[in-house]
């Protein structure tokens, strides 16, 4: 199975860290590549591929950087994934949106290995495409809270 590339995973950082500030002030390069440890030179290269897709906004000048261009609840993992990698599926035969038959196939009617990696398909898209960046920031939040009363519950001896 592919795995998503640093890119992609840079770029859901990127965009969970302007969730968290929906609504509010701007985020600076600076401030997002030291908040999530991403390199600035990749991170400007990131956010022109997430501005030239519809999913950041910039604003020029002084008092200037980035926002999200929708709410966190209307942009779904499905769509960032997509928008960096490519279609979902594992194999070319699998793909809704870039059907190829691949070379080796025989019958791609009776292809075993296409029937399930269709199916692994259909279960990730439906995972991605209904998981919003909203609704991670808030899993997010949710796990930091935990974290932080599990650290103040310790007993030392």
């Amino acid at each position: 199975m592919r795995t998503l590339s640093k890119k992609t995973q840079y770029t859901l950082r990127a965009l969970y860290n302007l969730s968290d500030k929906h609504g509010g002030a701007l985020a600076t390069i600076g401030d997002i590549a030291r908040e999530e440890s991403i390199p600035k030179k990749f991170l400007e290269q990131i956010l022109l591929t997430l501005k030239r897709d519809g999913f950041v906004e910039s604003r020029p000048g002084r008092q200037g950087g980035y926002l999200l261009a929708r709410p966190p609840r209307a942009i779904t993992l499905g769509q960032v994934i997509r928008s960096i990698e490519g279609p979902l599926a594992p194999l070319p035969c699998a793909s809704e949106s870039r059907f190829r038959k691949c070379d080796e196939c025989v019958d791609i009617q009776t292809c075993g290995t296409r029937m399930v990696m269709r199916e692994v398909r259909d279960a990730m898209a439906h995972i991605l495409d209904s998981t919003t960046l909203e609704a991670v920031c808030r899993r997010q939040k949710e796990a930091r809270a935990v974290a932080g009363d599990q650290e103040t519950l310790m007993y030392y001896i």
